[in-house]
């Protein structure tokens, strides 16, 4: 049975929608259980192929928007965050695709990633530059509806390792008014003041808890970081509404994090990835510094400056100088706060180990520019990789990480970052507020963690969750004791 979502709008919407092609898709479900391993494809895909390729035509254009109302759909409505992002439920989303819309994203990812639940053996992830396709779809929340919503796939090693591993829980992007050229009726929708959002797969997470609670930290820190939520995710692509799992809704950073938790959000905000993200001397590129807003300025003056000032030779022959003009351009003090709350957190996938997983934003409001975290599923363990780094970055090597090695190889620097490591552990990641995070947390999302379906999850068994929440618990004993011996060593 469909909860909080009118059976009678389902068929409205499916009756608006052209159906292009003929597609059945098959699928073999269980509960979760048993010891077969994920990466077993459990999802089977069938598809009766048209001999034609399939349109990606817009031809549904004539609907009414009658659910519309200025709170829910309006760019004019504040964002609504205790409606959005609320801690003590778990809410749910309905995504309604037509058949042949659906197939077309199946055959992207085919194209993109290769044939669902098939690898090639020794052959490692494939290097894709290319995001998965848009399709509009209909969006429920609440028995409302929301029209034509651009869809697509998200992620980059999690999303084709999911795939080829034949898990069709996948993360998606959703862009309320990605196609309001096609059709006007939707110009300018938005979910509760918002524009857009990412809604993670909690992907090799089987505690489901990782990106919420690392941002939650960051948050109570005093950090801007993006709210977070629980929701389930149901998806009716032609033959009913089918469980997706357990997710994450995460808040982008150039909608509304910028706009709420910054004076000023017409400042430059670049998304940095693979080479000259990691801030080696002359590998700056304008490239790989993606500007997510002011993209017809092409201008990277402020990411020049921060390299230059922090590889400038006064580091060494004048110091004071030389933390004078990095400050000027750069806020040293929320990326040191930064390093000791996820050095405390352990997040080996981010900046000092990857070349990925942060923004940068020149505020305008100081003119510096400020380290903002994101995707944090991978934080609250050891981690992969040669894991996360340790609190003392004295071994760090500088030509690889400078942007670390050398704040932490200044004085003044090092004993601002033992201060901030010292307050987050007292503080935002105490271990007795961590464990009852945990422990409430863990029973608001068992009853749906616990019951997703066989070839939609990342769990072998129902035991995952609860030895991963035990896991968590472990672990912030364990970063309490390692914060005490790193300080007793300064």
């Amino acid at each position: 049975m469909l909860n909080n979502l009118s059976y009678h709008k389902f068929n409205q919407t499916l009756k608006q929608l052209a159906l292009l092609s003929t597609v059945s898709l098959a699928f073999t479900l269980s509960g979760c259980g048993g010891s077969d391993s994920t990466d077993v494809a459990e999802v089977e895909i069938v598809a009766e192929v048209p001999s034609d390729p399939i349109s990606t035509e817009i031809t549904d254009t004539d609907f009414e928007t009658t659910d519309w109302t200025d709170a829910t759909h309006s760019k004019s409505a504040e964002p609504d965050f205790d409606e959005v992002f609320d801690n003590t439920q778990v809410k749910r989303f309905d995504f309604v695709i037509t058949s042949e819309r659906w197939q077309s994203m199946l055959d992207d990812m085919t194209g993109l990633y290769g044939e669902f639940g098939q690898r090639s053996a020794g052959a490692g992830l494939s290097d894709v530059d290319e995001d998965p396709i848009f399709v509009p779809a209909e969006v429920y929340y609440d028995d409302k509806q929301w029209y034509r919503v651009g869809l697509r796939f998200k992620g980059n090693s999690s999303l084709q390792t999911s795939w080829q591993q034949g898990i069709l829980k996948l993360s998606f992007k959703m862009d309320f008014d990605e196609f309001e050229d096609d059709y006007p009726q939707i110009d300018n929708q938005r979910f509760y003041g918002f524009k857009k959002f990412s809604l993670k797969n909690n992907f090799d997470d089987s505690s489901f808890l990782r990106e919420k609670v690392a941002a939650d930290v960051f948050r109570d820190s005093g950090m801007a970081i993006s709210n977070t939520a629980f929701y389930t995710l149901y998806v009716d692509h032609g033959n009913g509404p089918e469980y997706f799992g357990l997710y994450t809704l995460i808040e982008e950073i150039d909608d509304t994090v910028l706009e709420t938790q910054f004076a000023d959000d017409n400042g430059n905000l670049y998304k940095p990835e693979d080479s000259g993200a990691d801030f080696v001397d002359g590998s700056f590129n304008e490239e790989n510094f993606t500007k997510k807003t002011n993209e017809d300025d092409e201008d990277w003056s402020d990411i020049i400056a921060l390299f230059d000032a922090l590889h400038a030779e006064t580091r060494t022959t004048a110091p004071d100088t030389w933390r004078e003009n990095l400050e000027a351009v750069f806020d040293v003090d929320v990326f040191l706060h930064y390093l000791a709350v996820n050095g405390i957190i352990q997040n080996w996938d981010t900046y000092g180990r990857m070349t990925h997983n942060y923004y940068l934003y020149n505020n305008p409001e100081t003119a510096k520019l400020t380290w903002i975290p994101w995707d944090n599923n991978e934080a609250l363990q050891e981690g992969k990789m040669s894991g996360a780094l340790d609190l003392d970055f004295s071994n760090l090597d500088s030509v690889s990480w400078p942007l670390i090695a050398k704040l932490y190889a200044d004085d003044v620097y090092r004993a601002r970052y033992n201060e901030y490591v010292l307050a987050a552990i007292g503080g935002a990641f105490e271990t007795n507020t961590m464990q009852a995070a945990y422990d409430s947390y863990a029973a608001l999302v068992a009853p749906y963690a616990t019951t997703e379906l066989s070839g939609y999850s990342f769990l072998n068994s129902e035991s995952d969750f609860y030895q991963a929440i035990e896991q968590l618990k472990e672990h912030a004993e364990r970063r309490a004791q390692a914060v005490e011996t790193y300080l007793d060593s300064q």
